[in-house]
């Protein structure tokens, strides 16, 4: 197992699960044990949880696992026809089954940058950052209104931090949640005191060593002390590269998780076919990687041609102030939208997403068991009409 996060933990329970009792060796390229990340931008953020309280797993309970544990074991390079994993130390790990689990990192602004402007994706980053806005005063700009952009302006704004969110569309999450849903996002921020830049540009950073402010394409400087920079993630295929590993924007692999005999990929970094148009996609969401690790296990102990296709739901959500943002599918910014539980006014509704007169996916505010519902009915590919004249309960 490369990588020792969610999928690749969730890899080596499925295959304890299946009674499977050979050697696993499980690389870890952080010193943690195996971590949740949501919490990061959240209650760890906000101070309500310690870094014990982020592990997946108990130490006793990974010990129960009878893993070969090796952390801050960085992978280097793939003798795939050797069947060896090489590691930055010098040391190759040999392997008849292997999982590629490793993941993503937080992309990086493309110039250097002054101290200050961060990026939230490890725990040494969240503390960092936690300590930043402990400082009486602090100003915060979030540079992308994407789902952790805006988790983290959230928690900030909770502790009372000057919050300023920068994003280049015309509204938050636009680009996942459509622009209706996307609007009322923003709504939500500005009733909480966070000033939203939408539309906007960053050309560069002000100060030095320390930041100062954020440079906008018009030329406007907003003033700043911590700045989070949530521009999206890079996968973790670096290290594949000359192994023959097909990569393309991820790890390419079949229906199965299957990339070549006796390789399979999970999480962050699979890049899978999704719904009956078989498009190629990357899910870098907590469900899908939970997901993909125990059915990448099953795919190897299954092997070739006997292994299920990967046929989920995908499945988000994310925590902002005391609203709970939930969706099923995968929807796009040209969907028709409509509103079939709820109301967007009273800031709890469910909205059903459609594509070509089918229901692809379907978003909940304040709404789990209604939007639940819906689940089930986007793994059938049921046309939208048929989806907004279910009757609700």
């Amino acid at each position: 197992m490369v990588g020792a996060s969610l999928a690749g933990l969730r890899a080596c329970e499925s295959l304890r699960q299946s009674s499977y009792s050979g050697r696993i060796v499980l690389l870890g390229d952080e010193h943690h044990l195996p971590y949740d990340r949501p919490p990061l931008s959240k209650q760890y953020l906000a101070g309500q949880w310690d870094i014990d309280r982020i592990r997946l797993r108990s130490p006793e309970a990974v010990d129960a696992l009878g893993l070969d544990l090796r952390l801050g074991a960085r992978a280097s390079g793939l003798d795939l026809a050797g069947g060896c994993v090489l590691l930055e130390d010098g040391t190759g790990v040999a392997f008849d089954g292997l999982v590629l689990a490793t993941g993503a990192s937080a992309r990086a602004w493309p110039r250097p940058v002054p101290r200050g402007v961060v990026t939230l994706r490890t725990v040494e980053d969240a503390v960092a950052l936690r300590a930043a806005l402990d400082a009486p005063g602090a100003r915060l700009v979030v540079v992308g209104g994407g789902f952790l952009g805006l988790e983290v302006a959230a928690t900030a704004r909770a502790r009372g931090v000057a919050v300023t969110v920068v994003e280049p569309l015309a509204t938050p999450l636009g680009r996942v949640l459509g622009p209706m849903v996307g609007g009322m996002v923003r709504s939500l921020h500005e009733r909480h005191g966070v000033d939203v830049r939408t539309g906007a540009s960053v050309t560069g950073f002000v100060g030095d060593p320390q930041v100062e402010g954020v440079r906008l394409g018009g030329g406007e400087m907003l003033p700043a002390d911590v700045v989070v920079v949530a521009i999206g993630a890079t996968p973790g295929t670096g290290w594949l590269d000359g192994s023959g590993i097909a990569v393309d924007d991820g790890v390419v692999c079949d229906p199965s998780l299957l990339v070549s005999p006796g390789v399979v990929t999970a999480g962050d970094v699979a890049r899978f076919t999704y719904g009956v148009e078989s498009t190629p996609v990357r899910l870098e969401h907590w469900t899908n990687a939970a997901e993909q690790g125990a059915h990448a296990a099953r795919t190897l102990l299954a092997g070739p041609g006997r292994a299920a296709p990967f046929a989920p739901v995908p499945y988000v959500w994310s925590d902002q102030y005391d609203v709970k943002i939930q969706v099923v599918g995968l929807p796009g910014p040209d969907d028709d939208v409509e509103v079939v539980d709820g109301s967007l006014e009273s800031g709890t509704f469910v909205a059903c997403c459609g594509r070509d007169g089918r229901l692809v996916a379907a978003i909940g505010v304040g709404r789990p068991r209604q939007l639940m519902a819906f689940r089930p009915l986007v793994a059938r590919g049921v046309s939208l009409a048929e989806a907004i004249g279910r009757p609700q309960r």
